[in-house]
Parts: structure tokens; C-alpha cells; sequence
């Protein structure tokens, strides 16, 4: 009987264990961020990653390397959140990352584009935006970004049905968080599905046509205020489509 027991474990390990794998695909680029830095007066991140300092905050520093994770921080004089960018190239995948809010009014965004897709602006496909009081998830492809829409809505001349459609491109989910505590996120895409797990537990789920976007080309990183980031692991399940 107890031989009969183990088996039946070993069997249902075995089972288990793969689908999890499949679940996220496979792993295209991790970092943990165990590295120095040779300054402290620009960023200097490495490993493939960029940054909007130099353009929106007058090259000052917003990304620096301690304690083996990435800390994000808006400097006075940026007139744009920050933006910490790197490649990550698929039409379904997963990000995975370890995050921590320092503050309750901070905010970490993971927003999916692709610069080669011209009919949006910078390249804005959808975004999933955690904050310490939910988890927001927006189709900007075929929402706010559109270039038209976009004109519209800054000149303030959208028209109600517009206003009305621009309604359905987003999904709130409330979720509370503690501050200085680190959690682990994972933001899953699957088809015209975008989903958010955090510590392991569902968070929400929001489909919409943006998010099926065929390639996937950029990982942003926003903050508007501040954020630690460490554990980064992008994940493809699906061959690169151009």
C-alpha cells in the first residue's frame, strides 16, 4: 500500500509540474540585478535595459542597482513618469517579477508595445498597472493610444459614443497591498486575454481585441513615482510573428 501511495505521488508531481512550465512557456530573458554599477550620476542598468532619463529627466539617474534589485525612482525635474524599457519579443507570454511599493500612492505599470505598429502612439498595445489599492488592466491599442482617439481626447472633443466605448477598454479589479512588502507578480498573455496573478492567487482577467496584438516587441517598466523591482523573468509561448 505504501508503495502504491508513493507512486501515485511521484505520478501526480509529475503531471503537475509541466503544466506550470506550459503555463508561463519558455523563459527568453531573466535578471536578477546582482550587479554594480560604475556611477551614481546616470543610469546605468545593463543587461539589455534602457531608460527615458536622458530624454525626460534631463539624463539625471532614475534607475539605480542595490541590494540586488532595481529601484525606480521619478527625479524633480522628469516631466514623464519613468519609463525603464527592455526588449521582449512574443505574441504569448508571461512576465514574472518580484515588486515592492514603498509608498501607498506609488505604482509599478508593465506596459506591452510594439514601435514597428504605427497607428498608436509610441507603440502602446495594452498595460496591467498595479497600485497598493488594485490591479488595473487597459487595452490601449484600440483605447486611449489610438491615434486618432488620442487627438480627440487631448483637443477634449470625444464624442459620447466614443467616451462610451473608451469605457469598456479597461478593467479594475480591487486589490490591497502593503507597503515595503515584496510580492511576487505574474502577468500572463494569452491571446486576447491579459491576466494578473499576484503571490500565486488570481488578481483578474480582461479580454479584449488590443491585447492579441501579433507581436509584443517592448516591456516597459512605468512609474510615476517610485518602485523596486528584482526576479525579472520574460516568458514566450509562441515563435516570434512579424
Amino acid at each position: 500500500m505504501k508503495r502504491l501511495l508513493i507512486s501515485a505521488w511521484t505520478l501526480c508531481v509529475c503531471l503537475s509540474a509541466p503544466v506550470f512550465a506550459d503555463e508561463r512557456g519558455t523563459l527568453i530573458f531573466e535578471d536578477d540585478f546582482e550587479r554594480n554599477e560604475s556611477q551614481e550620476t546616470k543610469d546605468e542598468i545593463g543587461k539589455g535595459w534602457g531608460s527615458n532619463s536622458r530624454s525626460r529627466a534631463k539624463g539625471n539617474k532614475q534607475v539605480d542597482l542595490k541590494n540586488g534589485a532595481m529601484y525606480i525612482y521619478i527625479h524633480k525635474v522628469a516631466d514623464h513618469a519613468v519609463s525603464v524599457t527592455h526588449p521582449a519579443e512574443f505574441k504569448d507570454g508571461a512576465i514574472a517579477l518580484r515588486f515592492m511599493l514603498e509608498d501607498p500612492q506609488d505604482s509599478l505599470g508593465l506596459n506591452f508595445a510594439d514601435l514597428k505598429y504605427k497607428p498608436v502612439h509610441a507603440g502602446h498595445l495594452f498595460v496591467a498597472k498595479i497600485s497598493t489599492k488594485r490591479v488595473e488592466l487597459t487595452d490601449l491599442k484600440t483605447g486611449n493610444m489610438e491615434l486618432k482617439t488620442r487627438e480627440l481626447r487631448k483637443a477634449g472633443k470625444l464624442p459620447a459614443a466614443l467616451k462610451e466605448k473608451l469605457k469598456t477598454k479597461t478593467k479594475r479589479f480591487p486589490n490591497k497591498l502593503e507597503t515595503g512588502k515584496w510580492y511576487d507578480l505574474l502577468v500572463s498573455v494569452s491571446g486576447d486575454t491579459l491576466t494578473v496573478s499576484i503571490d500565486g492567487k488570481k488578481v483578474g482577467s480582461f479580454s479584449s481585441e488590443g491585447i492579441a496584438h501579433p507581436t509584443k516587441r517592448l516591456l516597459r517598466l512605468a512609474v510615476p513615482r517610485n518602485a523596486v523591482v528584482d526576479d525579472v523573468k520574460i516568458y514566450s509561448r509562441s515563435s516570434e510573428t512579424n
